[in-house]
């Protein structure tokens, strides 16, 4: 049903929905959802939360993720992926600045409709977790900055992602952890971990709700969503796995408009307009326009005057 209809509208606060998936006690599963569409198709598919990569949305406005979208961009993808439904953690970079500005991003993403959101220690222009040469924040800035989105947040999860493991080892990245949890943070999310003892490693010595991150083409290598349960992991995320094979498809289909003039080999591997439609609802809100609004036919032709 639209979104658009207020008795389909979710009443719990998305960050309260996100609690209850994690309380079940099931490895909460988040495809990256880079746009609505992508975020209606998961939910077809099953998924019950979502994911909104701070790289996706830099791709899709033709950016590279070195932190240099704003707030209210990043809260335009929020509000139409959240539309879906589904509870929605959001990437929040480095938090957009120093605490006030962490303060002003936890309300804003709240009020787009997510339902969680993770901050990492890195420093402006920040770099995807997997790539070299990342620069960390001092730890304590770090958890100044978590300890603002505690204190700015309704009901938005805050789980703090530190980069440590690259440049300080296992014990600066635990240490880190254990810093931002006394600041307020609800989870840790480990980034770049690249061997399946480290990521049990640091689930035995952080007592937390932990996050991993399978993102194709860099540290990590293939893990299921079953294999982090068992090395002690909460939730898990695939950021930017749908952009991939979506910008993939986009490639493939310009090329081949520009080989064969058209778009006449390629129509079985594309969306029909009835699969479109339903997945987006369209004869719901057909419907429901045709509920509030009755077409008046005009009953005769009008005199001219005179």
């Amino acid at each position: 049903m639209p979104y658009l209809v207020a008795d389909d509208l979710p009443a719990v606060p998305a960050g309260e929905r996100f609690r209850a998936l994690l309380a079940r006690g099931d490895i909460v599963q988040m495809p990256g959802a880079h746009c609505g569409l992508a975020a209606l198709q998961a939910r077809q598919a099953g998924f019950e939360a979502l994911y909104l990569s701070g790289a996706a949305m830099s791709a899709t406005m033709g950016l590279p993720d070195l932190g240099v979208i704003t707030v209210d961009e990043a809260a335009f993808f929020v509000r139409q992926v959240a539309r879906a439904g589904l509870p929605v953690l959001v990437d929040g970079d480095t938090g957009y600045g120093e605490a006030l500005n962490v303060m002003h991003m936890v309300r804003t993403f709240e009020d787009a409709g997510a339902a969680a959101v993770h901050v990492e220690d890195q420093l402006l222009p920040k770099k995807c977790g997997h790539l070299n040469d990342k620069k960390l924040a001092d730890a304590h800035d770090m958890a100044a900055k978590v300890a603002a989105a505690r204190r700015a947040r309704r009901h938005l999860f805050v789980i703090a992602r530190t980069d440590a493991a690259a440049s300080e080892g296992m014990d600066g990245a635990v240490a880190r952890a254990k810093l931002y949890l006394e600041a307020g943070a609800d989870a840790i999310f480990p980034e770049a971990l690249n061997t399946a003892e480290m990521f049990r490693e640091f689930a035995r010595r952080v007592d937390a709700p932990l996050l991993a991150n399978m993102t194709e083409f860099g540290r990590t290598p293939f893990f299921t969503a079953a294999e982090f349960a068992a090395m002690g992991y909460r939730m898990v995320i695939w950021p930017v796995s749908a952009l991939r094979v979506a910008a993939k498809a986009q490639e493939e289909l310009y090329a081949a408009i520009r080989r064969d003039g058209g778009t006449q080999r390629q129509i079985d591997r594309m969306q029909t307009r009835a699969e479109l439609y339903a997945t987006i609802g369209y004869q719901d809100y057909e419907a429901l326009d045709a509920s509030i609004v009755r077409t008046v036919v005009p009953t005769g032709m009008p005199q001219r005057a005179a």
